[in-house]
């Protein structure tokens, strides 16, 4: 099992991906059953004419949640699927990838597991095509507001509440930040010790970025240009205390394992997950700020356009399998994407019995509470998180980030 990979690079081009997903949530999109005619491929059947394989690719790390409900179907529906083969990738390589593909009028890829960042850079490029009509899920209200950001681009498949949170060792941290306030006077009184991965390319670090606007009370969170005057006075303030920014969440993970950070910014995964498996101290413990809002997570499935008919029906009998309680109740995992299951009422005992061991051991019961009684937010759409990560990168940290 690998060390998860949530978040990855949305791509840098802040004049292009103009509110892609803001324009999608807005419009809608028109319902196509099956049996309609396909963007490409000719008509969409019921069920395809021969079994089909598939070429998955996950940039977002979702098949540590969703690889056992594909394989489970695919086993009991060989008339449906007849192989499935995974690849794996980091989202900023995505949107290349299908487009030269599908320039060379050959696409390999049939179905990408992606977030966010993922989504929006195909929705730009014109790359996926519209599948969301096609298939119905009792959702989540979190994981509807986020199947609403992909408009008719993406299937929510797995969903969670995020964070941002905090994470430390008691042992080191017996008194741990209580505010934003708190936070960066301890970052003031114990330079270097205060960690967070840059949010381009990370849940955690983006979670952070955008829940600080909620935290410090700014005038529009969903505005970094111009409604986070407090959180970028914040940011400017804490980074004189920082000493680096981690490319990538797992190497915050590995100092607070070794002791070269004390406080690391996480999320409900990334606290349960990491200590699973054993890559953080079980003892290490979490903490949300005063004036904590969830900003919530998930994870896609998307079809490029240049996907067979026949393909195209098989994905979507896969889809309408993935999406029920049964498994749904994969997504538990071993808290991975902590809870997981995008939709309405699947109790942690429905899970795999390793899962429910996993979470007995090392979930926590605060995060019942802390997901009932704390306002869940959506991230920002696509302009607005390209805007937020380039002010990041130019003004906050970008020249101290560890690549």
């Amino acid at each position: 099992m690998f060390l998860p990979k949530r978040a990855s690079v949305l791509p840098k081009r802040a004049t292009v991906l103009l509110a892609t997903l803001a324009f999608v949530a807005a419009c809608g999109a028109p319902d196509k059953p099956a049996g309609t005619t396909a963007e490409s491929g000719g008509t969409v059947p019921d069920t395809p004419s021969a079994p089909v394989s598939l070429n998955i690719l996950d940039v977002a790390g979702d098949l540590q949640l969703t690889q056992g409900m594909i394989d489970e179907f695919t086993q009991k529906n060989p008339k449906v699927i007849s192989k499935v083969t995974y690849s794996k990738a980091t989202a900023p390589e995505l949107a290349g990838k299908i487009k030269a593909q599908q320039d060379a009028g050959r696409v390999d890829i049939d179905v990408v597991l992606t977030g966010v960042d993922g989504l929006a850079a195909g929705i730009d490029q014109n790359l996926w095509l519209p599948i969301s009509g096609k298939v119905t899920a009792d959702y989540l209200p979190g994981a509807q507001a986020m199947q609403k950001l992909a408009g008719e681009f993406g299937v929510t498949v797995t969903y969670y509440p995020s964070g941002p949170l905090i994470e430390y060792l008691p042992a080191k941290v017996p008194n741990p930040p209580k505010t934003a306030a708190d936070l960066l006077a301890y970052a003031k009184a114990n330079p270097g010790t205060v960690q967070y991965a840059r949010p381009a390319n990370s849940g955690p670090g983006r979670t952070f970025l955008m829940g600080l606007p909620y935290l410090l009370g700014d005038k529009d969170p969903k505005d970094p240009v111009a409604g986070w005057e407090k959180t970028w006075a914040y940011l400017a303030e804490l980074n004189k205390y920082v000493t680096l920014y981690p490319s990538a969440t797992s190497e915050t993970m590995k100092s607070i394992a070794n002791g070269s950070a004390k406080i690391i910014v996480s999320t409900t995964g990334w606290d349960i997950n990491p200590r699973v498996l054993g890559q953080v101290p079980k003892e290490a413990a979490i903490g949300s700020l005063q004036g904590f809002h969830w900003v919530t997570d998930a994870h896609y499935v998307t079809v490029p356009k240049g996907v067979s008919a026949d393909k195209q029906s098989a994905i979507l009998l896969l889809l309408k399998s993935m999406l029920t309680k049964e498994q749904q109740a994969k997504a538990y995992d071993k808290g991975y994407f902590y809870p997981g299951p995008a939709v309405k009422d699947v109790p942690l005992s429905m899970a795999p019995a390793d899962s429910q061991k996993a979470i007995a051991d090392y979930g926590r019961p605060e995060y019942d509470a802390l997901i009932a009684n704390n306002p869940l937010e959506t991230p920002l759409d696509a302009k607005a998180l390209v805007a937020a990560f380039d002010k990041w990168d130019r003004e906050i940290g970008g020249a101290k980030v560890n690549k």
